[in-house]
């Protein structure tokens, strides 16, 4: 009997790692796909087995404050006409991008929890910034890659029942979608582009990321970040990135870039985050390398990710800001709920 519990007890994870396991994109090798794998611009690859389980030893997580219970925001607008955003911060990387009449949230969360279970992982810290009740009719959703901070499935099925929107994601991301009933799908790979309708169109971009849903689909689907083209300029949505310097050569082909939204938290310790996550300071050099546009700070203080606190990402980022001499006009924190026009 003893025995019997053991075994039940060693198999659990790898059974519940298949059960959540996504399935895996099939296609042509690339310079960022080895026939099973997708690849970093990098070169570097997010920490493996070994380098978990000494984050695991040694992880030192800061302190939370007690789960804030905020106001939601006012009722967004119906639209926003025009190639000049209005956009709303939901929090974590959730926005509500406004813009040629087009409605379009970016990787949308409203869940409590960010897991393949809603009694487990880690926990929504503050309220979402706007009501889903209260949501313009939306348009087009776009998924940057598969985590479940990202790729909130309660969220997308959500808005699928009610807004049937255009679902923009990156390579393999479209057949976890299909499974779960989901078909107005378009499927990007680095650098291509589609049209959005509204007169615009969108383009995926390189990100130093990672992908997976369960034990056994590690990197078997894209990641990526995306260019909104608004007809006049372009709005960058760069995801979840670790540094490189692809960013100089996005800030060229996005160009003019009417603002970019830049991920700041879920850094320390950088040994473990730095190729999969950006610091404060390297969210800074990213704004530099795209040519310092209007910035808008993203990933932070909204789910416990890593060993930064609540409040980290924005000292050390008004930390880099001053170093850098860069305004805080420049790099903005919206206030979640409030529209921003860029």
């Amino acid at each position: 009997m003893i025995f019997l519990v053991l075994i039940i007890l060693l198999s659990t994870p790898f059974v519940l790692g298949a059960v959540f396991t996504a399935p895996s994109y099939k296609g042509p090798k690339t310079d960022h796909f080895d026939g099973k794998k997708f690849l970093n611009p990098s070169g570097k690859s997010a920490q493996g087995l070994k380098g978990v389980f000494k984050y695991m030893r040694t992880q030192k997580p800061g302190k939370w404050p007690e789960y804030r219970k905020l106001p939601f925001g006012p009722t967004p607008i119906d639209k926003q006409e025009g190639s000049k955003a209005r956009i709303t911060f939901i929090n974590h990387s959730s926005f509500l991008i406004q813009v040629q009449g087009a409605n379009i949230l970016t990787d949308p969360i409203w869940s409590e929890r960010c897991s393949p279970v809603s009694f487990a992982g880690p926990k929504r810290n503050r309220t979402p910034g706007l009501d889903f009740h209260t949501l313009p009719k939306i348009d087009i959703v776009l998924i940057t890659h598969n985590h479940y901070d990202h790729l909130d499935l309660p969220s997308v099925l959500k808005l699928e029942a009610e807004h049937q929107p255009l679902f923009v994601v990156p390579l393999g991301v479209d057949l976890f979608l299909r499974k779960k009933g989901i078909s107005n799908i378009k499927v990007l790979d680095w650098w291509e582009e589609t049209e959005l309708g509204f007169g615009m169109k969108v383009c995926a971009t390189p990100a130093n990321h990672f992908s997976s849903r369960g034990m056994f689909d590690r990197d078997q689907t894209l990641w990526c970040g995306f260019g909104i083209h608004t007809g006049e300029d372009w709005i960058y949505y760069v995801g979840d990135t670790g540094y490189s310097d692809i960013f100089k050569e996005i800030g060229q082909r996005l160009s003019p870039m009417q603002c970019a939204i830049i991920p700041i938290g879920a850094y320390q310790p950088e040994w473990f985050m730095s190729p999969i996550h950006i610091s404060p300071q390297q969210a800074v050099q990213v704004h530099q390398d795209l040519g310092e546009p209007l910035s808008i700070a993203c990933h932070f203080n909204t789910f416990p990710l890593a060993d930064d606190n609540a409040e980290d990402p924005l000292v050390e980022l008004k930390k880099a800001m001053s170093d850098a001499k860069i305004s805080k006009n420049q790099f903005l924190v919206l206030t979640e709920g409030i529209p921003h026009s860029s």
